[in-house]
């Protein structure tokens, strides 16, 4: 099929569009339809996108069923998939029917609730399939109207505070990789093929021979460049010192929203650095390195640091997000095969464990309406269900071997001890504080009497909820016993990658020197 990508994409904005025309009222009946609505698409566009990895070729570096179309004047619409982007379109069209699930008892402007639940899906997934400077942005940026919507309308109460915090944040990085943009469309010039001088004045960062990824940018532009994306990217995974926007944001939004910025919004920030900062600034990525290995290794050790006085559930773990997010960043910057496999591997581990841990504190909060830690204790004694499956997750954030946590901490910890000892060293000790900060969670949460008299009548996990976190267990024991299922896909991608890499740096060095 032609339009393979363009269908997974737009299908559930297609369905938002459906629901803004015809669904009226707020009765159960309308309310109950939205859902089902939403659910329907968001399923199909992942059965269809499970059709497409079915024809991927693994072997092909290159990107796959890629589509071009006229847009506007000078631009046009690309779309396509390699062994790295491809994963992270799976993890979405996977993610999301089970999101949709997850706020099934939502009961608030429920046709509003879905139509940002579809848009936001379908501007995450542009955003891994554009093959377009300019169309990348717009997906990027895009996404996060409907995700300011989530968390300031269906929100906690300082939800408004939250809302504008995150967009600002998120914003302001993303105006900087702005103007990167359109200094990098008219630095690029000319370049000689064939012969003869062609303008290269494009945003296609793709097809051959025109592309921006093989195009070398002077030496103290590329640095400038390299910040300016390093800015919108590091906000968006977030990195330290720029997280404080992420603890805000997960503890006013609702369960759902925290699934799906915890799952797959931050990584979008990660797959910027993979799709851009590595190919098209290697010069300033070589450079800038250790700055990121240093920064990472703090934002490990600090937010660990700080995941353990915390008395909020969401705050501990949107915390311990930003540990883990760490490792992210600093395999990539490694610039070798088993720190890029890595830090992809932990980005698509993490989508599956920090979602399904959010779900968890929702289960509770759904029940007692509350997320502060004290407020529990022995819920093993009246949940024995969810007291088994928060721990196995709880085990898997921890980095337990034979989970998938385990597989992308220890590939990146290979990857950044070849390039930095003592920055592995730091790293390290963060595996010691992620076991601290998560079983005192679940120690003080599950184990226990049960003293309280409000938890007397509390119920275990009901058939919906265990159908949710059934294919999150699955996935995690999955790639923690097969993790070749997603190293061989992205490993040929990769290699390409990192041989580009390689020959570029050299290469632009020479080339500044020759220049001076």
């Amino acid at each position: 099929m032609d339009n393979l990508l363009s269908l997974i994409t737009f299908l559930p904005a297609i369905a938002a569009l459906i629901l803004a025309l015809f669904a009226r009222g707020e009765d159960a009946a309308a309310q109950r339809n939205a859902k089902w609505v939403a659910l329907t698409a968001t399923s199909l566009s992942f059965l269809i996108s499970l059709g497409m990895l079915a024809g991927f070729d693994p072997s092909d570096p290159g990107f796959q069923f890629v589509e071009e179309a006229d847009w506007i004047v000078g631009l046009k619409y690309r779309m396509g998939v390699d062994g790295i982007s491809i994963l992270f379109v799976m993890l979405t069209t996977f993610l999301m029917p089970i999101t949709i699930l997850a706020c099934w008892n939502v009961e608030t402007r429920v046709k509003d609730y879905m139509i940002a639940f579809l848009l936001l899906e379908t501007m995450m997934l542009g955003v891994f399939c554009a093959l377009d400077l300019v169309l990348f942005y717009l997906f990027f940026e895009a996404g996060l109207i409907p995700m300011f919507l989530i968390i300031g309308i269906w929100g906690g109460q300082a939800r408004i505070y939250a809302a504008f915090k995150f967009f600002l944040y998120t914003f302001l990085g993303s105006v900087l990789m702005l103007v990167a943009m359109i200094a990098m469309y008219h630095a690029a010039g000319t370049t000689c093929i064939g012969g003869c001088d062609v303008s290269l004045l494009t945003t296609d960062f793709a097809s051959e021979p025109l592309r921006l990824l093989g195009f070398t940018v002077a030496g103290g532009l590329q640095t400038l460049l390299w910040l300016a994306f390093f800015a919108s990217f590091a906000v968006k995974m977030p990195m330290w010192p720029v997280h404080t926007w992420l603890p805000d944001a997960h503890v006013q939004a609702p369960t759902a929203g925290s699934v799906v910025l915890a799952a797959i919004m931050l990584k979008m920030g990660g797959y910027g650095f993979l799709r851009f900062s590595l190919p098209m600034f290697p010069v300033a990525s070589d450079l800038l390195a250790p700055l990121v290995f240093w920064m990472s290794a703090i934002a490990i050790v600090y937010t660990s640091l700080v995941a353990l006085v915390q008395t909020d559930m969401k705050k501990l773990i949107a915390y311990s997000s930003v540990a883990h997010m760490g490792y992210v960043t600093m395999g990539i910057f490694t610039a070798n095969q088993q720190g890029i496999d890595g830090a992809i591997f932990q980005m698509i581990s993490h989508g599956f464990i920090s979602g399904a841990l959010f779900l968890c504190v929702g289960v509770i909060y759904d029940r007692m309406h509350t997320r502060e830690i004290d407020a529990y204790g022995g819920l093993v004694n009246r949940m024995p269900v969810y007291a088994l499956v928060f721990l196995f997750f709880t085990m898997a954030n921890v980095g337990l071997p034979g989970t998938s946590g385990f597989v992308g901490e220890f590939l990146t910890l290979m990857g950044i001890f070849q390039v930095n000892t003592w920055v592995a060293v730091v790293a390290t000790s963060g595996v010691i504080l992620s076991a601290a900060y998560a079983l005192w969670l679940y120690r003080r949460v599950t184990l226990g009497a049960l003293v309280r008299q409000a938890l007397l009548s509390i119920t275990d996990m009901d058939r919906r909820e265990r159908m949710i976190f059934a294919p999150l267990v699955a996935m995690t024991l999955f790639l923690g016993i097969y993790p070749s299922a997603v190293t061989d896909i992205i490993g040929p991608s990769v290699a390409a990658l990192i041989t580009d890499y390689r020959e570029a740096v050299p290469l632009a060095s020479a080339t500044a020197a020759l220049a001076e």
